[in-house]
């Protein structure tokens, strides 16, 4: 955390997209970034570095969770549960447009039982993949995070018919131990508002 705090961000987590995005270069100036289940804020903070939010033909991010947050520099915080039935419409009006990319490091709190973790975090993640399918554009990139425990495989089936390419990927910022891993999804190839 010490190392986050020197940068400026709100959590370590910040590290993981950081990695991940200078390895796959999916936020680029001028992006539109939808970061689910956002809170504390340090995902939004590096997406609204590297898409330029706030800049002159600057990118834009919004920050969804239903915890409230303190304000972040050139992001747009919508307080809501990403589930709910309006949610979509609500983000979407937030961003102008459909979006380039949706993140989401999700995680429901442990339990400490393993299969139970994973189940969770993984129904998380069908969900946050579900809404992408909504608000994604053409050629968009979705990150998610999956905990590895065996019931992946379904959505990792249901991530290729729906981009071009996926990848998962553990970056070094992530504890060695961690049962953690992203799915990097690109190249989308649906259209927003379309479900397929």
């Amino acid at each position: 955390m010490a190392a986050a705090r020197r940068r400026g961000y709100r959590s370590r987590a910040a590290f993981k997209l950081v990695e991940l995005d200078d390895r796959f270069r999916f936020l680029k100036p001028g992006g539109l970034v939808v970061d689910l289940g956002a809170a504390p804020g340090g995902w939004s903070q590096v997406a609204a570095e590297r898409v330029k939010a706030g800049s002159p033909g600057g990118g834009a991010v919004v920050a969804v969770d239903c915890e409230e947050m303190d304000a972040i520099a050139g992001v747009g915080l919508v307080n809501l549960d990403f589930l709910s039935d309006d949610a979509p419409a609500r983000i979407g009006a937030a961003l102008d447009g459909p979006a380039d990319v949706v993140l989401s490091d999700m995680a429901a709190p442990a339990t400490g039982h393993a299969a139970t973790d994973h189940l969770r975090v993984m129904a998380l993640l069908d969900a946050a993949y579900a809404f992408a399918r909504e608000v994604l554009k053409p050629g968009g990139v979705f990150v998610g995070k999956v905990l590895r425990g065996g019931t992946e495989k379904d959505l990792l089936d249901s991530l290729k018919r729906d981009f071009r390419t996926v990848r998962h990927v553990k970056p070094p910022a992530s504890r060695k131990d961690s049962a953690e891993i992203f799915v990097i999804a690109t190249d989308f190839r649906g259209s927003a508002g379309q479900k397929s």
